[in-house]
């Protein structure tokens, strides 16, 4: 174990040093802030894995997305009887149809301004402790609770003001976020207290990444927060007039006459189709990315009976899983589930280790749950992409589309970064 220890730790320095070596302009790096962060990283993963007070907290907030999703069973078994009263329920009424209940809880406490402002003082004081731009602070807080797409339809006007390189940095730090909305679907298929341990840690590696790939120097006339509309009212893209309230986030806002508040059942029903839509397009993509995971394996076959996804990843990710503290066998297994979330997306993998998650050992348990606990992959940086190109105008948009590859290695070492603090504390 000591071995094995020893190799996480430096591990987590090989990762940061591959930020490093492919930053945009090192001399610009403020080290002081990415001190700064991967301490309060640090100390926040043996907190709520290494403390009682900690884990108990996570427990009780896992246990409180449980309770959301037995409450929604209600609802499902209402309509469909006998997709619920049966011995084992599938993948979509088990894990996809709760987000009918739980997308709207969460539009509601932003309609109420609950999760506004939340997010307005936890983004003021992250910015203050670390020392990052505020708004890319309120950014990664914002998408936390929202996800990628959505804070970045909020944010539009900010997007708008700032320069391309900055949009840049935003569009780093969407490629490893999650939706609050989707926690629910997580937990019922991998250990909720890992789930919910991840996500505060992928907002600090976000930051902690982009400033590292991408430092952009911003001047104090630049380090303002702009009026944010809400997701149902992005500027000139959308026709409703919906707004979020955390336009009251900062001092320094774009004043502008505010559009009469939605009624509150036309925001419900629009927030239940959402979540309706939400719940077919991820059914979709996991039916379609399985289907092809296995033509491709059975085209593999045709060439050797031994070659297949799994194996391809194993080897191309190896060294990155053996870096996370595991022997080589189990790096092995690691890698061919870390590659395969990367092409496909979390969704196929937790399905595929759901039933045998809690034999593995604690580390690796502890591990996949956090690297899987992201939107880092291929059809994430579509998503981004598509988002960008209906806000920012066409060279902050081109810039964007030219980083395609920054933007994935900005996913996948912000998910090796909080896999590996989390494992430090979990063997």
């Amino acid at each position: 174990m000591v071995f094995n220890l020893v190799v996480n730790i430096i591990g987590i320095v090989v990762f940061i040093a591959i930020a490093y070596l492919f930053s945009k302009q090192k001399h610009a790096i403020n080290w002081r802030s990415v001190g700064v962060m991967l301490v309060l990283e640090v100390l926040l993963a043996w907190f709520l894995t290494g403390s009682q007070v900690g884990v108990d907290a996570v427990k009780a907030a896992a246990d409180g997305f449980t309770w959301l999703v037995n409450v929604s069973y209600d609802g499902i078994a209402f309509a469909l009887a006998s997709w619920v009263n049966v011995k084992s329920m599938d993948f979509v009424t088990s894990s996809l149809l709760p987000i009918l209940l739980i997308v709207p809880l969460f539009d509601i406490l932003t309609y109420i301004g609950v999760l506004p402002w939340i997010i307005k003082w936890v983004g003021r004081g992250l910015a203050y402790i670390t020392g990052q731009p505020k708004f890319e602070s309120f950014f990664v807080v914002e998408m936390m609770f929202l996800g990628n797409t959505e804070a970045l339809a909020v944010s539009q006007l900010q997007l708008k003001q700032m320069k391309a390189q900055r949009n840049l940095t935003i569009a780093m730090m969407s490629m490893s976020c999650v939706t609050a909305s989707i926690l629910g679907a997580y937990i019922k298929m991998m250990p909720g207290q890992f789930i919910l341990t991840a996500v505060p840690m992928n907002v600090l590696n976000a930051a902690i990444i982009a400033a590292i790939l991408n430092p952009v120097e911003v001047k104090p006339e630049e380090d303002t927060i702009a009026k944010i509309s809400g997701s149902a009212a992005v500027e000139e893209t959308t026709a409703t007039t919906e707004t979020s309230g955390s336009e009251e986030l900062a001092n320094e806002q774009v004043k502008e006459a505010k559009p009469a508040r939605e009624p509150f059942f036309s925001f419900l029903g629009d927030s239940i189709l959402g979540a309706g839509r939400l719940i077919l397009i991820i059914a979709a993509n996991v039916i379609a990315f399985v289907a092809l995971a296995k033509l491709i394996d059975k085209l593999l076959g045709l060439i050797n009976s031994n070659l297949s996804l799994e194996n391809i990843f194993g080897v191309v990710m190896f060294p990155f899983a053996w870096l996370l503290g595991f022997n080589p066998s189990d790096a092995f297994q690691m890698a061919s589930y870390m590659g395969t979330k990367l092409v496909t997306n979390e969704f196929v993998v937790m399905g595929e280790v759901s039933s045998k998650v809690n034999d593995f050992a604690p580390h690796f348990r502890a591990v996949l749950t956090v690297f899987l606990t992201s939107f880092a992959n291929f059809s994430t940086i579509g998503m981004i992409i598509g988002a960008f190109k209906g806000i920012v105008d066409r060279e902050k948009n081109d810039l964007v589309s030219r980083n395609v590859g920054y933007m994935l290695l900005s996913g996948i070492l912000v998910s090796l970064l909080s896999a590996g603090v989390v494992g430090l504390f979990v063997w």
